[in-house]
């Protein structure tokens, strides 16, 4: 198992509207669709990446963390297990399949790091061998942005449309 490439990063926001409104300004980075986790979330495409704002009370960075995408997540899996790195306390549950069909499994390093793991597609993984896997829709309700969101901006509902500055929605 190796390390593909990071897939976000995700900061605190002491004010979610404001911290949007400078990313884009003067960093010109575009809002795109953002999953709803039951509080404050925005998503903004940053080049080919993600940059994911949280309005949260986040002192030690319960929540804070990034993102990788790897080329066995079961092997991920299975070794995060073993060692007991699998984590439930920030985003209520340790595995999630997202309503695009993405995959996010939570860990912790040593330090107490908050690590995720994203795999595109739940097809391709044995959910027999991933018992804490849940859909995110189980804890927090999905409205028509957070049902068009996704981790992967080559989606076709993340796509630019052809010679306008906006992300197609499908």
């Amino acid at each position: 198992m190796k390390v593909l490439g990071f897939n976000h990063l995700s900061i605190g926001a002491k004010d979610l509207e404001e911290s949007s409104r400078f990313y884009q300004t003067v960093l010109g980075m575009e809002l795109i669709p953002t999953y709803n986790f039951g509080f404050k979330t925005k998503y903004l495409r940053c080049g080919e990446l993600q940059l994911h704002l949280f309005e949260l009370e986040d002192h030690v960075p319960v929540y804070q963390h990034f993102a990788l995408d790897v080329d066995d997540f079961h092997a991920a899996y299975e070794k995060a297990k073993a060692i007991g790195a699998l984590d439930s306390s920030a985003f209520r549950n340790p595995v999630n399949e997202l309503p695009d069909g993405c995959v996010q499994m939570y860990l912790r390093d040593p330090a107490g790091n908050l690590i995720e793991i994203d795999w595109p597609d739940v097809n391709t993984l044995d959910r027999s061998r991933i018992p804490e896997m849940k859909l995110l829709t189980e804890f927090a309700a999905q409205d028509d942005e957070g049902l068009k969101a996704s981790l992967y901006l080559d989606r076709p509902q993340m796509k630019r449309k052809a010679g306008a500055g906006k992300v197609a929605a499908r």
